[in-house]
């Protein structure tokens, strides 16, 4: 089961075998053996790599659920002091975790030294189950994907540019004069052109121009210190060390926008891992006390 699980989420053979520390023809027989005498073919091979059937997919889930189970009755028989181990992986946006999980990492791998964590950056909605993530990160507002959420954190909106851009096409003074500079609008799920402030019982909507628009949250970051526009919506943690070095600043500070929460989502049908939940337990407790240390210099 470990080593079709490994194979999975590796991707290969030769993968597989580099993190059990055994040769590539060992994983290879021991994944053959496991289909002959469960009769079904779990992966189809080809010259693009492995790919699991529908059979393939439904045992890997099975499969690394009843390892956890094993790995979590284990840790209960030796006693609440336990170590955590194995492999912890976690999703989570490509900016947001180089700026606020990554630099993080080292307390959280020093607590646990006999865990390792892989992490898997996409800025999209991936497929939990299919992809093996044991925990996602996730910011803004959630679909409805039939997973197990928990809210870990919130952190206000802004619009920010940088002071040379200001300088050179004014600083708004209410949302309105938004619609006379450029965005940097980014096309995800928490991004959009339209935004809506508010102002004690004032709203006011303003649908942004942008001649930039881009697919992940780096190059919003680029776009904005490039001097190319505004970010509009995006929240503080986007821009966490430029703000305090002032390297761009907040406008529109009276007007308000809607916070953007952050979730911690656990795969559907199965309870999370006690190593899942001692991660998003710490990045919840690091966040709470808003420490960034490397991200800042």
């Amino acid at each position: 089961m470990e080593a079709f699980v490994r194979v999975i989420e590796a991707g290969s053979f030769s993968g597989a075998a580099r993190q059990l520390r055994v040769g590539q023809p060992a994983v290879s027989k021991t994944i053959a053996q496991l289909e002959d005498r469960l009769g079904v073919r779990l992966l189809l091979r080809s010259t693009h790599g492995l790919t699991p059937t529908d059979a393939g997919r439904d045992f890997y889930q099975r499969a690394k659920r009843s390892i956890e189970d094993v790995e979590e009755a284990e840790a209960a028989a030796r006693g609440a002091a336990a170590r955590l181990s194995g492999r912890l992986r976690v999703n989570a946006p490509v900016t947001f975790a180089r700026l606020h999980v990554i630099p993080r990492l080292p307390i959280f791998m020093t607590e646990h030294p006999s865990l390792d964590v892989e992490i898997v950056l996409d800025d999209r909605d991936i497929d939990l189950i299919e992809a093996g993530i044991d925990v996602a990160l996730r910011l803004g507002r959630l679909g409805d994907s039939g997973t197990t959420v928990r809210k870990i954190g919130h952190c206000p909106s802004c619009v920010v540019g940088t002071p040379a851009y200001f300088a050179a096409h004014g600083r708004p003074k209410a949302p309105g004069d938004l619609i006379e500079h450029q965005a940097v609008i980014y096309e995800q799920r928490v991004g959009g052109p339209t935004w809506t402030f508010r102002q004690g019982a004032t709203e006011t909507t303003v649908t942004m121009r942008g001649r930039l628009r881009v697919s992940a949250a780096e190059g919003v970051r680029e776009g904005v210190l490039a001097g190319l526009g505004v970010s509009i919506g995006g929240s503080e943690w986007l821009f966490t060390p430029e703000l305090k070095s002032g390297a761009v600043i907040s406008v529109l500070q009276d007007w308000s926008l809607p916070a953007v929460d952050l979730w911690a989502l656990f795969p559907a049908g199965r309870q999370a891992s006690a190593k899942a939940r001692a991660f998003t337990s710490f990045i919840e407790r690091q966040l709470a006390r808003g420490e960034v240390t490397q991200t800042v210099n």
